[in-house]
């Protein structure tokens, strides 16, 4: 289903944090939920659609959304031993205009302590996004059933919260999960496309896309100046590093040679190259 652009346009200065794939895991196994005791169909299977979790049962019945509370998911994080983590709460985005992100409050069973990392408004809740993140950063389409559990505080959960949802389609057809990786690169600032970010936590990025999904903030900071377009393979070119005392531009341009290939980078160039987000920084 196409995303529709009218109900999802906002303009965001986002403020990046750079460490999320501690948030990753791919679900093993449900412990009975209050809908699952003994003498209760058991779950035959279970996935992530959109931000939702959904059971298949044996009698036939779905349970899912909302219906999680209170479950208690087997996970294998990484490449740590299965860790339990209970549901304690599921609830919509408030800042999400189509309705589709839930937000859930995952705990570690063994200690009550959320397992999500503090998010820039101080919350600690994340949600399941079907699919497989690879080395450099990817989220990549994966078999049924697989998915990750990604937190709001790091870089895959607010794309999805600034509308670009991986499991929909784009206005004009493309998979939205491009712009999501494309969203993913710019907040981490990964212009090489090989997982490695050259930001800091902390950093404001003024994003926008042509389908008004982010729009260019109309506060007009001149402290702000185009930086770069992203793909879902990293930046298309770039005019200015974002973070200087980390990677001049020059430094940037020796590490990554692509993006040298454009002499002046600008929205018009960058779009031209194959851009599908853009931002601003200082």
């Amino acid at each position: 289903m196409a995303l529709p652009a009218r109900r999802q346009r906002r303009s965001a200065l986002a403020t990046v944090r750079t460490i999320d794939f501690v948030c990753s895991a791919i679900a093993i196994g449900l412990n009975a939920p209050q809908w699952a005791l003994a003498a209760e169909p058991t779950v035959l299977e279970i996935e992530a659609v959109g931000t939702a979790f959904r059971a298949k049962l044996s009698d036939g019945s779905v349970k899912q959304g909302t219906e999680f509370v209170g479950a208690v998911l087997v996970f294998k994080i990484n490449d740590g031993p299965p860790t339990r983590i209970r549901i304690a709460s599921i609830r919509p985005d408030p800042a999400d205009n189509s309705g589709s992100v839930l937000l859930h409050d995952f705990r570690i069973e063994a200690t009550n302590e959320p397992f999500c990392n503090p998010a820039p408004d101080g919350t600690r809740l994340g949600f399941p996004v079907a699919g497989v993140t690879t080395a450099d950063g990817r989220l990549t389409a994966s078999e049924p059933r697989v998915f990750q559990l990604v937190c709001t505080s790091g870089a895959q959960g607010k794309c999805v919260r600034f509308g670009y949802h991986p499991w929909q389609t784009s206005p004009n057809g493309r998979p939205m999960r491009d712009y999501f990786n494309a969203c993913v690169r710019l907040l981490r600032a990964d212009y090489c496309g090989d997982g490695r970010g050259w930001t800091r936590d902390g950093t404001l990025v003024d994003i926008w896309d042509d389908h008004g999904i982010q729009t260019l903030d109309a506060g007009g900071d001149l402290a702000f100046s185009f930086e770069a377009g992203w793909s879902a393979d990293g930046a298309v070119c770039a005019a200015h590093s974002r973070i200087p005392e980390i990677m001049t531009l020059e430094m940037l341009k020796a590490y990554c040679p692509k993006l040298g290939a454009i002499a002046t980078c600008d929205e018009t160039s960058a779009r031209t190259a194959g851009a599908l987000v853009f931002n601003r920084s200082r």
